[in-house]
């Protein structure tokens, strides 16, 4: 063989795997494609939903933290009947929130299934009056409707006879390689059934701190539902093999590092339903949190707990249809948009259009009068209020035609433009952003 074609076999074997097996990491062209529509979706909705809505307890935790026991909190499978479950009019309040994409529990650390599973028998439609698959009514209801199909899968299961944690105190086997195996293959089948019944835009995985990546067999669960969906969305609690970082009832104070995150978080105080908890967050403190993620170029997965029957509470339902109607009013402000403007610049959260040339400055405060821009090197050709087209007055002070400084903007905020929630405005720049350095 000559130099020429030798040299040509190898590099030629240097590249082939890499056409076969592209790049996942957040700089490559691949993985940017795969997730331009979670970055755009910005809100997400999250359901629990399971048998811990029958009493009203603490999902799955109730019985491990010694609260309940097993036995007494499986009790509950009798209760589950979804009796009033109607998926289109979730789906329909789901969209009306102003959410691109939606995530169910399919199956919490109790193992309890929505859907009638090969592998192993503990699931809604042998074990429950539900007596059918809840998942597949929901995947469907929500394509109807145009939104992104998200499904919550517990990696652990504290209820599987060859798990080896039952609950905090008590385990079933320390090390025990026959029984491990014997769960890796029902829990890689169960991925499988998820993946190949409803292929799901995205994975929620839950449970992932209890075994190492190896354990789980982390690489080969993506490889295998990127083989089925090549664009499929896994969140960051696989060990290292997801695609975007999930911070849980927690908002970051500074910009995270990574390029996809969203925040999940309650709507009251509680993951499932329970009647007791009447602690909601209003929907002005909900816009607030949403407006910081946006700031930070994050997503909000905001959760919602319906009843056994399958019913969302009324205050639910409340919260999820103001949100919708601020979004709306605001929706050139909030989507296909990007991280807002550094802090310091404006006092309040913000975003940037995708093209950079308008900046929209959220208000979590009413003015008095004026509020002040500062930290861009750009013209502005104009200034309005988002949803009402109202344009606005403004003053640039200290900037002398010697100065090369930016100025301080001023711009009038009158009473009568101000939305009863959150008010935005939006600053059209004379071309893309220019901020001082």
């Amino acid at each position: 063989m000559s130099k020429i074609k030798l040299t040509f076999l190898l590099i030629s074997l240097l590249i082939l795997p890499a056409l076969m097996y592209p790049q996942t990491s957040d700089t490559s062209i691949v993985n940017q494609n795969r997730m331009q529509w979670f970055r755009d979706a910005k809100l997400g909705i999250f359901i629990h939903w399971g048998i811990y809505s029958v009493a009203g307890i603490d999902e799955s935790w109730s019985f491990f933290n010694d609260y309940i026991t097993h036995y007494d909190y499986m009790k509950q499978l009798d209760g589950f009947d979804a009796s009033s479950y109607k998926p289109d009019e979730w789906a329909e309040l789901i969209k009306n929130s102003g959410a691109k994409y939606a995530v169910l529990t399919t199956k919490h650390h109790d193992g309890v299934a929505l859907w009638k599973s090969d592998f192993g028998d503990l699931n809604v439609v042998n074990n429950t009056p539900a007596g059918k698959d809840l998942v597949a009514p929901f995947c469907k209801a929500l394509r109807k409707n145009k939104i992104k199909v998200g499904l919550y899968y517990s990696l652990l299961d504290w209820s599987h006879p060859d798990y080896p944690n039952f609950t905090r105190n008590k385990k079933r086997y320390l090390d025990d390689s026959i029984r491990w195996e014997r769960f890796t293959k029902f829990n890689l089948g169960q991925i499988g059934e998820i993946s190949d019944i409803y292929n799901p835009d995205l994975v929620w995985f839950d449970g992932d701190w209890e075994q190492t990546d190896e354990m789980w067999r982390a690489k080969e669960i993506r490889n295998l539902l990127l083989e089925k969906n090549g664009n499929i969305i896994i969140n960051s609690r696989l060990q290292g093999y997801g695609d975007y970082a999930t911070p849980e009832q927690g908002l970051p104070v500074t910009k995270p590092q990574d390029d996809y995150w969203e925040l999940c978080m309650t709507i009251n105080d509680s993951w499932g339903y329970q009647p007791n908890d009447k602690n909601y967050k209003s929907i002005d403190q909900i816009i607030n949190i949403f407006a910081q993620c946006l700031w930070m170029g994050g997503n909000l997965l905001l959760d919602i707990a319906p009843k056994a029957d399958g019913t969302i509470p009324y205050e639910q339902q409340r919260v999820l249809k103001e949100l919708g109607r601020w979004i709306s009013k605001h929706e050139t402000a909030i989507y296909k948009t990007n991280a807002g403007l550094p802090p310091g610049y404006f006092y309040g959260p913000s975003t940037i259009s995708a093209d950079s040339t308008i900046v929209y400055l959220f208000l979590p405060y009413k003015p008095n009068g004026q509020i002040m821009l500062k930290g861009i090197n750009n013209d502005i050709n104009r200034i309005w209020v988002v949803g009402n087209g109202t344009k606005l007055d403004y003053s640039i002070y200290l900037k002398p035609y010697w100065s090369d400084k930016p100025g301080l903007v001023f711009i009038d905020i009158p009473g009568s433009v101000l939305d009863e929630n959150m008010t935005v405005v939006a600053v059209l720049l004379d071309g893309p952003l220019k901020p001082e350095d």
